[in-house]
């Protein structure tokens, strides 16, 4: 039974000394048939710990609804990390950021407008019990206590950052231990002295995150922690993108440099991210900092972390990884024996094989299926007096299309949205008369009525819910109510449009780049990639040029958003996810495109 403790300053698992070595990889951003090869080559470059989040809104999608099956294994994840000879650290929910929708909370929390998030409120510590009592008994077992390889939990994820209710710590902490978790338990904050006040626990060890100037965050937290161990638990080594932005990169050198500061110290270091992955589906988060600033994610995580966001190593990999083998011969020319415990021994620096990508080139969409015409396939249709919010529908994610009747004849007026989240494309009459963006100021929309009134439609887009900040509570779609000038509309039929199934469609066949026709028409686009039966599946990058905004899928697979304002101008597409023989690939495009035919790549473009 291999326990972490420490003894003073110094990490001890079973009774010897060790610097914890660790790299973030989350199950949830990657395909389950690439987990080993990922995990492969975190050792590979030395590592002897792998670090993940557990998201809340995966695992209970629906109150009382549990998953934990295919990219929801964590229980296999953790057990083939402890199957490759890895120490396993866990930061489950309730809230873990991570660029992920709502922080990991699940969007059915706002369906109650007098629960309060991440703080004693009675009713959200009463979801999160339910969910503990479910997840906590299936992470028991792969305890080190337990004889599995999870060396260590954390409470709750950069608390200091948010609030500063010592209370909800704590019975988080205690909902932990009587749940039989007995692992070392530790927080994760910032290095300053608000966020170490508010987030840390007595008792527990304290680490910090930040992405250089590690001298003085160390500095910081030793005036918490005297005498403790030194991490960083997120070593941020890359970062993420929002859409309108420049792709993220950091010179693998001043990694390296950061790094080698932080083992000299002694200190022990978990890289955020090792590989970053991918937001497959809706699952990319937000910032808003400031209240009208909203910036959603984009479905590449790549991060520009050590691996790609499809597993191969970067030049950053290599760099750490002489880091690590030039300091870990140096420990043992010093100790005069080889340390199992501080790094991967030699046998395990050997990289698996290369991923193989190909370039399945050119696939004509030839069939269409316009949206507003197959709403009946799509949802059962709703009334509502007021245009209602998606969680007040029980809806998670996606899109949501608000109808109503305007009678006329009315002079031109504004239409004012209070206030759309995130994205809503506005049609009178089956015309769009513009786009609302949240947070972008500016842009309107107005139109006069004729006698014989408007049909007026609001396809809104859920973007991200916000992850972190001041503005977590984040309820998408139309959150107060709708006014043509001063008026408010009542009387509203809605569709709630998850876009989880898209069985129902019924497509129509189209004649060769007729595109014209829909350049203001949400539709679907559908199309068949054919693989050869004598080769093998590979890797490949669906890029779209010529489109404009929408969500793609691959035999039934969501594989993200795509907009042309980038960066990233390819979406991943994993092998597993096609097959030999025919793959059907669907486009939902809200704006229309020059040519209705995509591209397979052999290499990603993140911009």
């Amino acid at each position: 039974m291999a326990v972490l403790t420490y003894q003073g300053s110094q990490f001890m698992l079973d009774g010897k000394p060790i610097q914890l070595l660790s790299g973030a990889i989350h199950y949830f951003r990657v395909v389950p048939e690439y987990w080993e090869d990922r995990l492969l080559k975190l050792k590979a470059c030395g590592f002897n710990t792998v670090e993940t989040y557990v998201p809340w809104n995966i695992h209970e999608p629906q109150p009382g609804v549990y998953c934990f099956e295919g990219m929801a294994d964590v229980e296999r994840f953790i057990q083939l990390a402890g199957a490759l000879g890895l120490h396993v650290i866990i930061r489950p929910s309730p809230y873990i950021c991570a660029e992920w929708e709502f922080g990991g909370l699940p969007s059915w929390l706002l369906a109650d407008d007098n629960l309060r998030l991440r703080c004693t409120d009675p009713t959200f510590l009463a979801h999160v019990d339910r969910y503990y009592d479910v997840l906590l008994p299936r992470l028991k077992p792969f305890l080190s206590t337990h004889g599995g390889p999870v060396i260590a939990m954390q409470i709750e994820n950069e608390y200091g950052s948010f609030g500063n209710d010592a209370s909800y710590l704590s019975y988080l902490r205690d909902g932990m231990v009587q749940r039989g978790i007995d692992v070392l338990l530790f927080t994760s904050d910032g290095p300053t002295d608000h966020m170490l006040q508010a987030g840390s626990v007595l008792g527990h060890l304290a680490t910090v995150n930040f992405g250089s100037g590690s001298e003085w965050a160390f500095a910081k937290l030793r005036e918490y922690q005297g005498e403790e161990p030194l991490m960083c638990m997120e070593f941020w080594n890359g970062w993420f993108d929002h859409w309108g932005e420049s792709h993220h990169t950091r010179e693998s050198t001043d990694v390296a440099q950061v790094l080698e500061e932080m083992l000299e110290a002694g200190a022990s270091v978990n890289f955020y991210m090792f590989h970053g992955g991918t937001n497959f589906g809706f699952y990319n988060g937000a910032n808003c900092q400031q209240k009208h600033q909203y910036e959603p994610t984009i479905t590449s995580y790549d991060y520009d972390s050590l691996l790609g966001e499809s597993g191969e190593p970067t030049a950053k990999f290599y760099a750490v990884q002489d880091v690590i083998s030039r300091y870990r011969r140096s420990k043992e020319q010093t100790n005069g024996s080889k340390s199992e415990n501080n790094g991967s021994k030699d046998e395990d620096m050997a990289l698996p094989e290369p991923m193989k990508t190909s370039a399945y080139g050119r696939v004509e969409m030839t069939q269409r299926a316009a949206l507003f015409e197959q709403l009946a396939a799509l949802a059962v249709p709703m009334q509502r007096t007021n245009p209602e919010p998606m969680e007040k529908l029980g809806q998670d994610y996606g899109f949501i299309s608000y109808q109503t009747r305007i009678s006329g004849p009315r002079e031109r007026q504004e239409l004012v949205l209070q206030e759309v989240r995130d994205r809503a494309l506005v049609y009178v009459d089956g015309q769009l008369l513009g786009v609302l963006e949240r947070g972008t100021g500016g842009a309107t929309v107005s139109f006069e009525v004729q006698p014989q009134g408007a049909d007026l439609c609001i396809l809104v887009e859920n973007m991200g819910r916000i992850n972190y900040g001041p503005y977590l509570r984040d309820p998408k779609g139309i959150t107060e109510g709708v006014r043509h000038g001063f008026q408010f509309l009542y009387d509203w039929t809605i569709h709630c449009l998850p876009m989880r199934d898209l069985s129902g469609l019924k497509f129509t066949e189209q004649q060769h780049g007729m595109t014209e026709d829909a350049a203001d028409t949400p539709f679907f686009y559908k199309g068949s990639l054919h693989i050869q039966d004598t080769s093998d599946v590979k890797d490949t990058f669906l890029r779209l040029d010529g489109w404009t905004k929408g969500v793609a899928y691959v035999n039934g697979f969501n594989l993200g958003r795509y907009w042309s304002i980038g960066p990233q101008q390819t979406l991943y597409v994993p092998a597993p996810l096609l097959r030999q023989g025919e793959n059907e690939i669907i486009v939902f495009e809200l704006h229309g495109t020059a040519d209705a035919a995509v591209m397979f790549a052999d290499k990603p473009d993140l911009g």
